[in-house]
């Protein structure tokens, strides 16, 4: 397969992403005109809006769950392309150290221990006590991975993969007790938290969010060319004068940091991380410095369509987010199996 100019695929995502922003803010139960949709915009960048209903649509719902859904996006694929760079598998996700399956075990644990108090009580930055538990449940996961998988000697990529195994099968046998001893209406709270959804989008998640993947960009850019020599392997990486153990120690709690966000704001999304830099891999290789910002607006674009997509498909209900990200994911997994089968039994 011919690869593509990396630059090339880059203007064409970021040509691609404003306009698919814009087409989001149309998208629901009331109907909005381009055109009232621009001047809507056009006045509340001014600050002169006139407060009517179609600008409290799109400024208070509509304008932060499209840029929620970008910047979720943005996350979890960087995050599956750091994850996929460290672990040298293009096969592997940020799921591989916990942090999701732990965020929602933390997700579980505050609706079951907390009940309908905590879930209708105040909230923190924007998030609500459910939130809090999540990200709190999957950083934790991850800092426990990271130990176990640390001794004197370094950081092992291997004894890391297992760790992850075996925090993710306790955090699913936990989250197995929590919905067994929830009521009805807990059990749904737990449900359609592990679907995924970007319904309770407000200004304050977006910022979180926005500070989520400023950091990870930042600093993911910075270590491109570390990500590259990992390709080669931790001993050639070290020849190359690249601190391994402190990258990986930085990629590890800046990717649990950036996934914890982002179950915590939008609940758990499957297979962005996964799907996301793996088609950008096959495009235009495996440089990092490419492939961290494709991947990023790439994330961006299939967050987007998938929001956009749950809020029509079924309405005027809406479907979680995280049911179609997993419905395109899995047959692509398949498909990326079958595909690896068919090159070993050609080799």
């Amino acid at each position: 397969m011919r690869l593509l100019p990396p630059r090339r695929l880059l203007w064409l995502l970021l040509t691609c992403l404003p306009p698919l922003l814009l087409f989001g803010l149309t998208l629901g139960p009331v109907t909005i005109a381009p055109g009232d949709l621009l001047a809507t915009l056009w006045g509340a960048l001014l600050n002169r809006g006139d407060g009517g209903q179609e600008a409290l649509i799109i400024t208070s719902i509509r304008l932060p769950r499209v840029l929620l859904a970008a910047l979720v996006g943005v996350c979890l694929a960087v995050c599956g392309a750091a994850m996929q760079g460290l672990f040298r598998n293009p096969l592997a996700d940020p799921s591989l150290i916990g942090v999701s399956s732990g965020a929602s075990a933390g997700a579980s644990l505050v609706i079951v221990l907390g009940g309908g108090a905590l879930l209708q009580g105040g909230q923190f930055a924007g998030l609500s006590a459910v939130a809090l538990g999540a990200f709190a449940g999957g950083f934790l996961a991850v800092v426990l991975v990271y130990r176990l998988a640390t001794s004197p000697t370094g950081t092992s990529v291997a004894t890391m993969l297992l760790a992850g195994i075996a925090i993710s099968a306790l955090a699913g046998a936990l989250n197995s007790l929590f919905s067994y001893i929830a009521d009805d209406e807990m059990l749904r709270r737990i449900s359609l938290w592990q679907m995924g959804s970007l319904d309770a989008a407000n200004w304050p998640r977006v910022v979180i969010a926005a500070l989520a993947c400023t950091a990870l960009l930042a600093v993911l850019q910075r270590d491109a060319v570390a990500l590259n020599a990992f390709l080669l392997g931790e001993s050639e990486a070290r020849h190359l004068g690249i601190r391994v153990e402190t990258v990986k120690r930085r990629l590890i709690l800046l990717t649990a940091m950036a996934v914890g966000a982002s179950v915590a704001v939008a609940g758990t999304i499957a297979f962005v991380g996964l799907i996301v830099p793996h088609i950008i891999r096959l495009l235009i290789g495996p440089d990092h410095r490419y492939l961290v910002p494709a991947a990023a607006l790439a994330g961006a674009v299939l967050m987007v369509c998938a929001d956009g997509v749950a809020r029509v498909i079924v309405a005027p209900a809406e479907l979680p987010a995280g049911i179609l990200t997993a419905m395109l994911g899995t047959p692509f997994f398949f498909s990326l199996l079958l595909q690896k089968r068919r090159y070993e039994e050609a080799a």
